[in-house]
């Protein structure tokens, strides 16, 4: 009977193959549509667990510190990115303030959360409880993570506005940069490798 675990398929042309082993900076590449099957994922299973905990760390940090601050004759105001979701919620554009908050604040703190649980577990050479509905959730949340967008935008909004008022980013910019990092690490498409290496 056929091994299904060790196969692997392609996501954008259903195309099957079998899992191989990699080596340092080496990817596996759909022959078919060149797309990126799999990529050599070098972290354990503690250093993957500290970076999430380190990126639910600057998850709190980013959230609840100013993105940026700008100030004009004397007058100064900063926003968080809760600030943000607050403004889009009280204009004529209701849902976007929904669809922000979703890919830039509950997504990833979910994503960070399920991870964590599962990671955890994982140390102990066992799957957590809940495990197939975590993982599907990892996978459901990953396209719904657009904090490089966030961050995309607010850097915009940095250059634009720093030629008409004094704009200083903030703390929440840096640790929005760090965490976007970080979740594209730690929560990317190599943490389906669970499925394999736990029992």
């Amino acid at each position: 009977m056929l091994d299904t675990g060790q196969l692997i398929i392609c996501e954008h042309c259903d195309s099957v193959y079998h899992k191989v082993t990699l080596g340092k900076h080496q990817k596996a590449v759909c022959v078919r549509c060149g797309a990126v099957l799999q990529r050599y994922n070098g972290l354990t299973l503690q250093q993957r667990l500290a970076l999430s905990i380190t990126a639910g760390v600057v998850w709190i940090l980013a959230n609840f510190y100013p993105v940026m601050s700008i100030s004009l004759q004397g007058f100064s105001n900063s926003a968080t990115l809760w600030d943000s979701v607050r403004a889009l919620a009280s204009g004529p554009i209701t849902f976007i303030a929904l669809v922000a908050a979703i890919s830039i604040i509950i997504a990833p703190m979910f994503q960070l959360l399920i991870l964590i649980w599962v990671l955890l577990f994982a140390l102990a050479g066992q799957r957590s409880p809940g495990f197939r509905f975590c993982m599907r959730w990892l996978e459901t949340l990953r396209p719904w993570s657009m904090l490089e967008v966030c961050l995309l935008g607010a850097l915009v909004a940095v250059f634009k506005l720093a030629g008409m008022l004094d704009v200083l980013p903030g703390i929440g910019l840096l640790a929005l940069g760090a965490l976007s990092l970080l979740i594209i690490r730690v929560a990317g498409r190599d943490v389906r490798e669970l499925w394999d290496t736990l029992p």
